[in-house]
Parts: structure tokens; C-alpha cells; sequence
């Protein structure tokens, strides 16, 4: 019997020790291999290269196949899908990413989540897995000397259950959060997503030509919502897995309703001219 293939895929580049920890451990499960970004291209979102061409290079990693791809991490998965890969994959995971990715803020501003999502769009099931960092160890910019094997171990569980039993009811991605320097003894929980991990906050200041830049950042709010991904992860310390969908249409209500009509009565009322042709 053919044995699962993985498409292993972050945005921290294939140069990140979360990417290989995570490649090893699911490799115990099935085939594995790597299409990354050949740079960092965190809080890229879900963008694609559609003005210049993209680069591919084969890079070592170990036992590992491994491309590294001049773009982002949804041109990874169209790439790897599309050209890359000997067949199409049966899961794609992404991460391990330095830095956790909770709440609405993230999800829709991650690389990583939306390698996952690029995924999920194109119907292969796929997990984000992400791991808080301290502020210690963020300011220091040493990742390369940070322990993810724990979550890279909790992950390829978690990507095994997938592979065997198929992906959760309801859910077409898994977005998955640890706390930092978990253990055995840390707990999963399944939660939503938060609204806001962040303030808004943008410092003005002045370039040597006394022209003025833009710095924009944001300072972690002090709680949560009960039952989120930013209160299990940065409150409680649990591992938190949160099941996302694709359909973020709202109901078509009577008030939506209502404005369509409100429009339609004054565009009909209107009668704009049409724009004369020219002879």
C-alpha cells in the first residue's frame, strides 16, 4: 500500500528549525516533502506572485526533499501542488511558525494560516500549527536556537489522527496554537477564534531628510474572551486547536434585503445617461 504523501510548508522560510522539526516528526507517518519560501515572508496573508516570475531551488535537508520557493507561502502551495510534488498531497501542514497565530488579527494577516488556506481552498486537507514565543525570545532574534520539537510532536499526532480518521466535521482547516515551553503535561483544548489579540498603534517618526515614516505595531491586550485560541494559548498555557471554514458569507437578512431595494428604486429613479460613443 502507497504510503500518505505531506506537504510540509511555513512561512519563516525553509531555513527555520520549526520546518525541519515538523518535517522529521510527520515523517514517521508518511512521505514528506518541503516547498517553503526561500526567505521570511511572515504577515504576507494569502498572496500570490502574479507580477514577476518565481525561483525554485532544491536545498538540503537532510533526508528530507526539500524546494525552496522565491515567493510566498500560497505560491509554495500552488507551486508544490501544481508542479512540485509527484502526486497530489492527501495533507498539507504548515509550520512550525516562531510566534503564535491566534485570533482574527492573525488568522487573516498569517502566512502560515494562509498556506493552510490556500490548501483548504483547493480541497486538500490542511493544519497551521503555530507556537507562542516569548518576548525574551522574540526581542533576542536567535529562532534558530529554539526548541520546537515538543509541538513539532503534538503536531504530527495531530496530522496522523488527520490522515487516518480525514479532517473534523465542519472544519476545512485546523488552526493550531502551543504555548511556549509546553510539556506532557499541557492540555488541549478546542476553541474559536478571538476577535483582537492586539491594539492598534502606529509610531510617527522622522527619516534623517526630516521626512516622516510610518511604524506600524501592536501591544497584546491584557485578556481574552473565555473559550478562544488567544486565552487558552496566552492565558492557561493549553494547546488549542480551532476548526476553521472557508464560507464567511452572513446571512442574507431583511434589513440586507432592504438595501438592495432602496438602491435598485433609486438607481431605477435615476436614469443616468449612457456615456456616448464615439463615432
Amino acid at each position: 500500500m502507497q504510503r500518505r504523501l505531506v506537504m510540509v510548508t511555513n512561512d519563516d522560510s525553509v531555513q527555520s528549525r520549526g520546518i525541519a522539526q515538523l518535517a522529521e516528526a510527520v515523517s514517521k507517518y508518511a512521505d514528506v516533502i518541503v516547498v517553503a519560501p526561500d526567505a521570511p515572508q511572515s504577515a504576507t496573508a494569502l498572496s500570490l506572485t502574479f507580477h514577476k516570475p518565481l525561483r525554485v531551488a532544491k536545498v538540503n535537508m537532510g533526508k528530507t526533499e526539500c524546494f525552496a520557493v522565491s515567493g510566498s507561502p500560497g505560491d509554495c502551495v500552488m507551486i508544490g501542488v501544481n508542479k512540485l510534488l509527484p502526486r497530489r498531497p492527501d495533507l498539507i501542514v504548515s509550520g512550525v511558525n516562531a510566534g503564535d497565530n491566534n485570533s482574527y488579527q492573525d488568522v487573516f494577516a498569517s502566512g502560515t494560516v494562509a498556506a493552510a488556506l490556500e490548501a483548504a481552498i483547493t480541497g486538500i486537507p490542511a493544519i497551521a500549527f503555530s507556537m507562542q514565543l516569548l518576548d525574551e525570545e522574540m526581542a533576542s532574534f536567535e529562532l534558530e536556537k529554539i526548541d520546537f520539537s515538543r509541538a513539532a510532536y503534538v503536531a504530527a499526532e495531530i496530522a496522523r489522527d488527520v490522515l487516518e480518521n480525514g479532517m473534523p466535521e465542519g472544519a476545512e482547516l485546523l488552526n493550531v496554537n502551543f504555548p511556549s515551553k509546553m510539556d506532557a503535561r499541557s492540555q488541549i483544548v478546542l476553541t474559536q477564534l478571538a476577535r483582537r489579540k492586539y491594539t492598534d498603534g502606529v509610531l510617527v517618526r522622522k527619516d534623517p531628510h526630516g521626512r516622516n515614516y510610518y511604524w506600524l505595531f501592536g501591544e497584546r491586550l491584557p485578556q481574552f474572551q473565555a473559550n478562544t485560541d488567544a486565552e487558552a494559548v496566552l492565558v492557561h498555557r493549553r494547546v488549542s486547536i480551532t476548526p476553521l471554514s472557508l464560507n464567511m458569507s452572513g446571512p442574507i437578512t431583511a434589513s440586507l434585503k432592504g438595501l438592495r431595494e432602496r438602491v435598485q428604486e433609486r438607481i431605477a429613479k435615476s436614469r443616468p445617461h449612457e456615456p456616448r460613443l464615439a463615432k
